[in-house]
């Protein structure tokens, strides 16, 4: 009788578990046709590392014109210094410019500190800042391996020690990652890039998963990975590819739908979002298969000189 009762418990298991997947399938169907309400960030104190540049700078500008209080982080004093100027010349005073070098473990917590003091707990940490060095493999010094690993991942494990606490102690916040479709496939001159781009994906994940666990499910915190196509932020000089009219995107368009991915609480999000079934449909594909969607895309980044 034991037997039987646990078999029939496992088959109901089975069977729950199949109308759940169900469920959640129908309504991320629907979804796609009826969007989430897009929630409110004018209470919110906004951080975003590389705010000095390109998608960083739109985003900060973007966060402040939806009134939250914008901290904008970046290494170079004088653009990021540019940005806040920016963003209060629209007639916004809740803008705060700090210097950091975000690879710098001492510096980050050492920043961190001073923007609890002037500013508050940050509520939405937005980790931007990125580098890339097209080279071939065997072309990349030791020092621009080193630099894009701690500008690109190293960064947002700082970051994350960093701000990440006050977040679980008041059980609110949000965590948004800007990775890249680099993510999903390994490209040539991004033998360094790609692999970065791929850490932040799981390190996202794996952050998120944690908290579920050790909170038994009660977390509110919120993760949001964006995966950007091509961004024409200046970074990659020489890009080469089919339908670029579709695959491109300017900076102040790329931090628009990173800023609603994140008020409508995606978990994951591909910028433009059409891509995010295409990527993950071509890693399921035979490697022959993959190839030539590939080399139909013809997608090419030239090396730097």
């Amino acid at each position: 009788m034991v037997k039987i009762y646990d078999s029939m418990f496992f088959l109901a298991e089975i069977l729950f578990l199949i109308l759940k997947i169900f469920y959640f399938i129908c309504e991320n169907i629907v979804r796609i046709f009826i969007p989430t309400t897009k929630k409110s960030v004018a209470d919110e104190i906004v951080l975003v590392t590389g705010a000095g540049h390109g998608i960083g700078k739109e985003l900060a500008i973007g966060y402040a014109s939806l009134g939250a209080t914008v901290i904008c982080w970046d290494i170079n004093e004088e653009t990021n210094k540019q940005t806040m100027n920016e963003i209060k010349m629209m007639g916004t005073n809740t803008v705060y410019a700090y210097q950091c070098n975000v690879a710098d473990r001492h510096e980050v917590f050492r920043v961190a500190e001073k923007v609890r003091k002037e500013v508050g707990d940050v509520t939405i940490l937005v980790n931007n800042a990125g580098i890339i060095f097209l080279k071939k493999f065997l072309d990349q010094s030791v020092d621009e391996i080193t630099r894009v690993i701690d500008v690109n991942i190293m960064s947002h494990y700082w970051t994350l020690q960093a701000f990440l606490p006050s977040m679980i102690e008041k059980n609110r916040g949000h965590v948004v990652a800007v990775s890249s479709v680099a993510a999903f496939y390994g490209a040539t001159h991004g033998t360094v890039y790609c692999p970065s781009k791929s850490a932040v994906k799981a390190l996202m994940e794996a952050v998120f998963d944690e908290l579920r666990t050790y909170s038994e499910r009660k977390s509110l915190i919120k993760f949001t990975t964006v995966y950007p196509v091509l961004v024409l932020t200046g970074f990659a000089k020489k890009p080469r590819m089919r339908f670029s009219n579709i695959m491109q995107l300017t900076p102040q368009k790329a931090a628009s739908l990173i800023i609603d991915a994140q008020r409508q609480n995606f978990k994951e999000r591909t910028i433009p979002s059409h891509w995010l079934a295409l990527l993950y449909l071509i890693r399921i594909l035979p490697n022959k298969a993959s190839f030539c969607i590939y080399d139909f895309l013809s997608i090419h980044f030239d090396a730097d000189d």
